[in-house]
């Protein structure tokens, strides 16, 4: 169930078109949410993707699995809807929503007030849903210890290389929706050589959250 909506205030997203003492700002606040996480030993996971990349399946997928052995919280960041955390509730951890209004990503001061929400004494892992957007969250850090990109084969053969910057940060590349490569005419095995060109230490792991297939790899890959 959800436990509470975190709403974006006037004034309060931290936008990449704005000043650069901004984004500057918004690195403190993710150390300090990084060094509050590290105090209490949550593992906290920031997952990006387009909007129908699949992250939200990746992490109820990641939340059966694992819930029996670490007490799970979720983020999940969506505009103004709780239709992502309302799926990952009725997996029995504890959501926060984080709806950012305009904005097309979240940002550390977001992630700072959702954790104010919660007893880190008791969470052992937090999995960060962020607002589906390959662009603006790559300049966002939020204080977790690792980054998954989900991409899939619906999007075409060109996601990877049209953008660059969100690949170079993160830890683990998921390539979605393989039980579909055939019929969208898009080679998965190019996908993960143009990851590896851009960031030769991902790990990439290629799933279908439809049947399940790779989410062991995935767990496997965050030394989970």
């Amino acid at each position: 169930m959800i436990k509470e909506i975190i709403k974006a205030e006037e004034g309060e997203i931290y936008d990449i078109e704005l000043e650069t003492d901004l984004l500057k700002a918004n690195e403190k606040l993710a150390e300090e949410n990084k060094e509050l996480l590290k105090k209490y030993g949550v593992k906290a996971i920031d997952i990006l993707g387009s909007i129908g990349s699949g992250k939200t399946s990746l992490i109820e997928l990641l939340v059966q699995k694992l819930k029996n052995k670490y007490k799970i919280v979720v983020f999940n960041g969506d505009l103004t809807t709780t239709i992502d955390a309302n799926r990952v509730g009725r997996h029995g951890v504890e959501v926060i929503q984080i709806n950012t209004g305009k904005e097309c990503h979240l940002d550390a001061n977001l992630v700072k007030k959702a954790l104010q929400k919660v007893d880190l004494n008791n969470v052992d892992l937090l999995f960060i849903e962020n607002v589906g957007n390959l662009i603006c969250p790559a300049d966002f850090p939020l204080g977790s210890e690792k980054r998954i990109v989900v991409i899939s084969v619906t999007e075409g053969p060109y996601m990877v290389v049209k953008h660059p910057f969100i690949f170079m940060g993160t830890d683990v590349v998921v390539i979605n929706k393989i039980d579909l490569a055939s019929a969208m005419e898009v080679a998965v095995e190019k996908l993960e050589r143009d990851v590896y060109a851009i960031n030769p230490n991902a790990k990439v792991v290629k799933t279908s959250c439809r049947d399940g297939e790779g989410i062991a790899g995935v767990i496997s890959a965050l030394g989970l």
